[in-house]
């Protein structure tokens, strides 16, 4: 129960039910547990007093008009696959989950957009614009169970980004409910845009902060031509890393640049019936997209590369099939690191692309100064990389020093003109790096803003910037 109090609670389930058939709002202990955290678990504090699962913008707004009136806060919630606590209840009130909001509206060929409400999966979106020979970029690692809305709200990225951008570079307009209630629509179907303030793209990547996002309007592509996979080791991570930068300087741009230290390929392998050889620190999983003249032109450049800096093996499997389980096998990595280690925390610290090597080193020596093992992984390709904390066993020493390393990565990736995150947004787990990124007179001037959409701080509270800092439980 969240802390509102035994008959406040009983009393917000029966008004919910005024707005929504009752078979849709939660209330019960064991459901409401479900809600306390996203995927970073060590950040739940309480569950909400109730959770509404809405099938119309029009519940939204009705519930939101009520929220508001009543000063109970919201939290909206996608598939809660998020990395940064975005969508954890910091005070109680009321979950939004959005899931049953999945219709794809209209896929339209003639104009390449779509339109879909926030709650479809990503997974099934992919799925659906493939069949007409489109396509959307945009990738995220937990592509099988996120929603749209969660990847709008949160700038989700993902492998593709180092060809085709995030998702940012896809949304066209919203339909999104304010608080109090009001229905918005920004933007449009329109691929070119400038009318007043861009609220489209403020919305995007606020976390759930300022509104509700119910719908959005895609920008699609062309489905690639052809694809090719490759996969190139190398003795060391260093190495590794300073292939990605000379691999963009060279001028190929591949579809997805995959980082991998050695130990994420042992746990990938698992996956893989012919398995990558342990016999490398540092590893490049890439893929090409273009006609099938050039994908074979551009296998043979990186080749080329990787041979003249020393690379150990480069192998490009001819089989489609095997190529698609070398990145499903990627994709599983995370959740295997939490089969195997009691906490693992990933980040998110993004640099520019020649800048990886020096990212990599600094990484290395943090690691090895501290004692905390550290994961090397990332989207190579874009320069987001997501050094990843692993702990075999819980204390409290060991804890706070794994809360100081995250400190120091951030800070060399700062150093080195990077950002605190890349893809996975700010919530409460990169709050208190905030400031030192963009500095106070920007944080102020975001809470202003924060103020004229939410003047009595209703949305998701306690996201991007702390009230009071919140130790990790």
């Amino acid at each position: 129960m969240g802390p509102r109090g035994e008959r406040a609670v009983k009393t917000l389930g029966r008004d919910l039910c005024r707005f929504l058939d009752a078979r849709r709002i939660l209330v019960e202990p064991e459901d409401l547990h479900c809600y306390a955290c996203d995927a970073t678990r060590f950040f739940a504090f309480h569950p909400p007093d109730a959770v509404i699962l809405p099938e119309t913008t029009q519940e939204i707004s009705r519930v939101l008009a009520y929220a508001e009136k009543q000063k109970v806060p919201v939290t909206p919630r996608g598939a809660g696959t998020g990395l940064s606590a975005g969508c954890t209840p910091v005070d109680g009130g009321i979950v939004i989950d959005l899931k049953r909001m999945r219709r794809i509206v209209e896929i339209n060929r003639g104009n390449m957009t779509a339109r879909v409400e926030a709650g479809v999966v990503l997974a099934d979106f992919y799925r659906a614009v493939e069949k007409e020979r489109m396509f959307y970029p945009p990738d995220p690692q937990s592509m099988s169970v996120c929603t749209i809305g969660g990847n709008v709200a949160t700038r989700a990225g993902g492998p593709h980004g180092v060809k085709y951008g995030t998702t940012p570079n896809y949304v066209l307009g919203l339909e999104a409910v304010l608080p109090g209630g009001e229905i918005i629509a920004t933007g449009g179907m329109c691929v070119k845009q400038s009318v007043g303030y861009d609220l489209t793209h403020l919305l995007t990547g606020s976390e759930g902060t300022l509104a509700v996002i119910t719908r959005v309007n895609l920008r699609l592509i062309p489905l690639p031509e052809s694809r090719r996979t490759v996969i190139i080791v190398c003795e060391t991570v260093e190495l590794a890393a300073d292939l990605v930068a000379a691999i963009i300087g060279e001028g190929v741009v591949p579809a997805k640049m995959e980082f991998i230290n050695k130990g994420g390929v042992a746990l990938i392998n698992v996956f893989i019936p012919k398995p990558l050889p342990l016999t490398g620190e540092g590893y490049l999983l890439i893929e090409l997209h273009g006609s099938p003249a050039s994908v074979v032109e551009e296998a043979a450049r990186l080749e080329a590369i990787a041979a003249r800096m020393g690379a150990t093996e480069v192998r490009a499997p001819d089989d489609e099939r095997e190529a698609t389980r070398y990145w499903e096998a990627r994709r599983n990595l995370n959740p295997v690191l939490q089969r195997v280690f009691k906490k693992v925390i990933s980040e998110d610290v993004t640099v520019p692309r020649d800048k990886i090597p020096a990212l990599v080193r600094a990484i290395s020596k943090i690691s090895a100064d501290s004692g905390i093992m550290v994961g090397l992984f990332g989207h190579a390709g874009d320069g987001n990389m997501h050094p990843t904390i692993l702990l075999p066993q819980l204390g409290r020493e060991q804890e706070e020093m794994a809360d100081r390393v995250i400190a120091e990565i951030v800070k060399a990736g700062l150093a080195l003109g990077g950002c605190i995150s890349g893809e996975h947004g700010i919530g409460m787990h990169k709050a208190l790096f905030l400031p030192l990124q963009v500095g106070a007179a920007q944080v102020e001037l975001m809470k202003r803003v924060k103020l004229a959409f939410d003047p009595l701080g209703i949305m998701n509270p306690g996201k991007i910037w702390p009230r009071v800092e919140q130790p990790r439980v």
